[in-house]
């Protein structure tokens, strides 16, 4: 209860909606069970004042979800495990009925080399048919029950692929989230230095998305983010990956793309996102268009993905300073003046 108290005074004193994902956090939080969730709630109030939706949205989904997602792999594995375990019972039970049945056919044939009349012999032609019957009885049930076994693993593999597959989806906008996103850079990274192929990074924000938050509601705000996350899966196509990197802020790996076809790209997805109109869900308000500000990176030699993250974002920073609704690559002046303002 002395942790319930906490949580929903944290809630209450920072003026959040108390909703199950944020009372979970700030539980959590007063528990200290979670070193780490502590840390990094801390710096960001030291550092802001204040918890956004966003800044919420990404402490659970980085430090609270997978709990649950590994406890639901945990219980699928032992529904595994136990549909194993059955069947390796039922082999058991027909190991033994298949021992029995094999004595049996070596006491009918002492039975048939012995027999004196017709009677004795009709009794053990009863006896072998009877014992026959039971044995195919029982290698039918084991058969069916094989089948069943067979379906059970096969829809409980496919649960595993389903949980895995959420694990690393975005729930809001049904892209790839930030545990996603750093596994495929990783693998584009090391595949682009190893064949030498070119490799582009697209890193994107929403311009003034706080704005759209502070008007008109955080559902709006979600609205928003839905609605880049649309506009992102229309114009991205084959081996291309998209995620949402955290908050309002997005990333597309290119892979086999250099920085001048990755400007197209950008460009292409910074016009799609501003050529849809937004409007409120619940008046049917025009709100506006949305625009999103654009740094593209390309890998280099002896780069590895934090790099290249690092100039994609300071090349973001610059479109932002720049008037926001562009795109900015390494080549241009306007990152050059970002990193030269980020020495001095």
């Amino acid at each position: 209860m002395a942790f319930a108290e906490l949580a929903l005074g944290q809630i209450r004193s920072l003026r959040q909606t108390a909703i199950p994902r944020n009372y979970e956090i700030w539980y959590v939080y007063a528990t200290g069970y979670n070193p780490q969730l502590n840390k990094v709630i801390n710096e960001t109030l030291a550092r802001n004042g204040k918890l956004t939706e966003a800044d919420l949205e990404q402490i659970y989904e980085t430090y609270l979800s997978h709990i649950k997602t590994t406890d639901r792999i945990d219980k699928v594995g032992a529904r595994v495990i136990g549909e194993i375990d059955d069947v390796m019972l039922l082999i058991d039970e027909a190991l033994d009925m298949s021992t029995t049945y094999s004595e049996s056919l070596s006491g009918v044939s002492k039975k048939l080399a012995a027999a004196i009349d017709r009677d004795q012999l009709k009794k053990v032609v009863d006896t072998l048919v009877t014992t026959t019957r039971d044995m195919r009885e029982t290698t039918k049930a084991l058969e069916a029950r094989l089948a069943l076994s067979k379906a059970e693993i096969s829809n409980l593999q496919h649960s595993l692929e389903a949980i895995r597959a959420e694990s690393l989806t975005d729930p809001l906008t049904g892209l790839g989230n930030r545990k996603y996103f750093d596994r495929s850079l990783e693998a584009a990274v090391a595949n682009a230095l190893e064949t030498g192929e070119p490799l582009s990074l697209l890193m994107f924000d929403i311009d003034y998305f706080k704005s759209f938050n502070d008007s008109y509601g955080h559902l709006t705000g979600d609205q928003v983010l839905r609605l880049v996350g649309m506009s992102l899966k229309q114009s991205i196509k084959g081996q291309d990956i998209t995620a949402r990197y955290g908050g309002e802020e997005f990333a597309v790996v290119l892979p086999n793309t250099a920085l001048r076809q990755a400007l197209t790209v950008a460009d292409h997805i910074r016009r799609a996102v501003m050529s849809k109109e937004l409007k409120k869900k619940s008046t049917g308000e025009i709100l506006g268009r949305v625009t999103i500000s654009v740094g593209v990176s390309m890998l280099k030699p002896g780069d590895d993905m934090d790099s290249l993250i690092e100039r994609a974002d300071a090349c973001l920073y610059a479109a932002k300073r720049a008037g926001r609704n562009r795109v900015v690559c390494e080549a241009d002046p306007e990152y050059a003046a970002e990193t030269r303002g980020q020495v001095a």
